[in-house]
């Protein structure tokens, strides 16, 4: 899993890749703010102890709770003193990149209704993380800001930098004015920004990831040609020219929404109907290769329950900060699955 990040991380840094994916993205990708992005999710199966990069996030949750978590177990706990450090200090590190030596005094913690949120509770740890290490921080509704003055405010206070845990990935709805305006003309930092999404977390990218001849055109050596081939499924855009040889093809197959998030819109193609087929044809999706998740049994219940699994990689710099499990049933991953949710990750030796 790590040798396929850093692979993916190299085609990223490659000149031709990053033309090819945001000539066809909106044009707020085209600014480039300095900063690089918080929390990168890199999610995995295991298929027969093969690792299968499933997709990418931008925003990826759950870091710190998963930070948390890890230092309740009773034993091989990492210190999650120094996991809370680390994430402070790449927040910083953001800041620098953008605004040198000025001083960061103001965080904004920032999503759509936040409180009605799942993850919410997540939002608050972050706030009293930041206040903890000398910073003033609060948890903002993103409509709520306010661009004036050369300054993007949160009520009476001027924020310096927006941790960004919103969806609306393009800041393209009309709430989010005030935001978008702030972070083009620069009078903000935003992380995550539109700019990291279009070249990590398009579904679209996936196609380049996996197609070697595509990656070879692009400058990929070629170790990192095979390492894709051998960590990242099989993935085309949907599309009329080829709509009837997937539709045949669909039970082999996953579809994807290219902008979406949080397995919403997302659909194994063995429970597709033609109603649904007509929605996916109709919006910008991927087929990628279908790659089961593995699974984990839990016994410490009263029955024992059967659980699917997946991995995901907390990535900063191209660096893993942290890796956390997801145990789910149903089609797609979700919180709703009594005994699943987030589960600690111990590596052994």
């Amino acid at each position: 899993m790590r040798a396929t990040i850093a692979a993916v991380e190299a085609v990223v840094a490659l000149p031709a890749y990053r033309d090819a994916v945001l000539s066809r993205s909106p044009a707020i990708v085209h600014f480039d703010p300095g900063a690089r992005g918080v929390f990168l999710g890199y999610d995995f199966h295991l298929t027969d102890g093969v690792p299968q990069l499933i997709e990418i996030n931008t925003n990826a949750g759950g870091g710190l709770l998963n930070a948390v978590l890890a230092n309740s177990l009773p034993a091989g706990k990492p210190d999650v003193a120094s996991r809370e450090d680390a994430f402070v200090a790449m927040f910083r590190d953001e800041w620098r990149l953008q605004r040198g030596d000025r001083p960061l005094r103001a965080i904004a913690i920032v999503d759509d209704d936040p409180a009605g949120q799942y993850l919410y509770p997540e939002f608050l740890l972050f706030r009293e993380l930041f206040r903890r290490h000398g910073l003033f921080a609060e948890v903002a509704d993103a409509g709520a800001l306010v661009y004036r003055d050369g300054l993007l405010w949160h009520g009476d206070t001027a924020i310096d930098l927006v941790y960004n845990r919103a969806t609306d990935f393009m800041l393209e709805q009309p709430a989010h004015a005030g935001l978008r305006h702030a972070y083009l003309d620069g009078a903000v930092v935003v992380t995550p920004h539109p700019r990291a999404h279009a070249l990590y977390a398009d579904k679209r990218n996936l196609v380049l990831l996996s197609d070697p001849e595509r990656l070879r055109q692009l400058g990929a050596t070629e170790n990192i040609v095979a390492t894709l081939a051998r960590g990242v499924p099989a993935t085309v855009e949907v599309a009329p020219d080829n709509a009837e040889s997937l539709w045949r093809e669909r039970r082999r197959l996953f579809f994807k929404p290219a902008h979406g998030f949080g397995s919403r819109g997302a659909y194994r193609g063995e429970k597709l109907t033609r109603r649904v087929w007509q929605d996916i044809l109709a919006g910008q999706y991927v087929a990628q290769a279908f790659v089961p998740p593995s699974e984990r049994v839990l016994r410490d219940a009263a029955t024992p329950v059967s659980l699917k699994m997946d991995f995901r990689y907390y990535v900063y710099a191209g660096a893993t900060q942290l890796i956390a499990a997801r145990l789910y049933q149903g089609q797609t991953t979700n919180f709703r699955t009594p005994f699943g949710g987030f589960a600690p990750v111990l590596i052994d030796g």
